[in-house]
């Protein structure tokens, strides 16, 4: 197996977090709540995840279990930004400061031990004789064929039903949303919870697949990666598809280029995909500047539903 088959590889696996997480935040901000959580509702959906799967021996359970937890702090998300009209910033910093320091408390007991287990992997006959693609898609885990069955789904929903257009119309101009009698509140914190299962789905992934032992501050920065990818995507599943593999690719390739023998510190190797995360967001934003961003416009703005816009 050659190197790039070897880092293609390793981006998918890498990568997969990355995209539940980017699509649980594009879920949420495409109703106009914006999350910066992500951070915090990784880690407890790790937590959840080993503490459960170590303790029952049942992976269904441990999912199931970050999940419930993570939709529970979601709808907590909800009802600040959308019933008390909270500062939605401040609320998912709040959340992303309270699930580390709650994630670090309660996994102390099961720090360093071993899962029983780990996701089963789909093996696809068919795919392994065909050069690449056999290598790539023969033998991918359960949650990663759920991730990507997810993206073409949330592409569907989003762009060609009417749930996607009320969803649209809510994240976009919520008054008006209203006098068509799309219920708004409603809306809100349906996609502010199932986005945030969504990204504890990601904090799972990455303790099942991905670093199979719980460790304090596990996911190193990669909820805030999945937010500049939300951006980088322009709200778009199909997009966040290709930008998480792009960047768990980045993500893999300090590992790597460790494996050839490197002489470059290997702080400076686990710095690229932040560095390049910025660095991105910088070009991206200088050359949309006179270009529609693909921003919900009423993102970040509380609705009040005597006010009119």
């Amino acid at each position: 197996m050659d190197f790039t088959t070897q880092l293609l590889i390793a981006a998918i696996s890498a990568g997969t977090p990355l995209l539940l997480a980017t699509l649980g935040g594009i879920l949420t901000e495409r109703a106009g709540i914006i999350q910066l959580g992500a951070e915090g509702l990784m880690l407890m959906g790790a937590v959840t995840t080993c503490i459960v799967y170590i303790r029952s021996g049942n992976l269904i359970l441990a999912l199931l279990s970050a999940i419930i937890i993570t939709a529970l702090l979601g709808m907590v998300h909800s009802f600040l930004c959308v019933t008390l009209r909270a500062n939605q910033t401040m609320s998912g910093l709040a959340m992303t400061l309270f699930g580390s320091g709650l994630s670090a408390y309660v996994g102390k007991s099961i720090s360093g031990i071993p899962l029983p287990g780990s996701l089963p992997k789909l093996d696809l006959e068919i795919l392994k004789p065909v050069p690449v693609l056999g290598e790539l898609f023969g033998r991918l885990d359960m949650l990663t064929w759920f991730s990507l069955l997810l993206v073409l789904v949330l592409h569907l929903l989003i762009h060609h039903t009417s749930w996607g257009l009320h969803l649209r119309a809510v994240g976009d101009n919520p008054a008006t949303a209203d006098v068509m009698g799309i219920r708004v509140q409603l809306i809100r914190y349906c996609y502010v919870t199932a986005g945030a299962a969504l990204i504890g789905l990601a904090g799972a992934d990455m303790v099942l697949a991905y670093a199979p032992t719980w460790n304090e501050g596990l996911t190193a920065g990669r909820g805030w990666i999945a937010v500049g990818l939300v951006i980088f995507a322009r709200w778009n599943p199909l997009r966040a598809l290709f930008c998480a593999y792009f960047f768990g690719a980045l993500d893999s390739l300090g590992f790597r280029i460790q494996l050839l023998g490197s002489a470059v510190p290997s702080y400076f190797l686990k710095m690229i995909p932040y560095v390049v995360t910025i660095l991105v967001l910088m070009y991206l934003g200088y050359r949309n500047r006179n270009k529609p961003s693909g921003t919900p416009e009423s993102l970040g703005t509380p609705y009040i539903r005597e006010q009119r816009f």
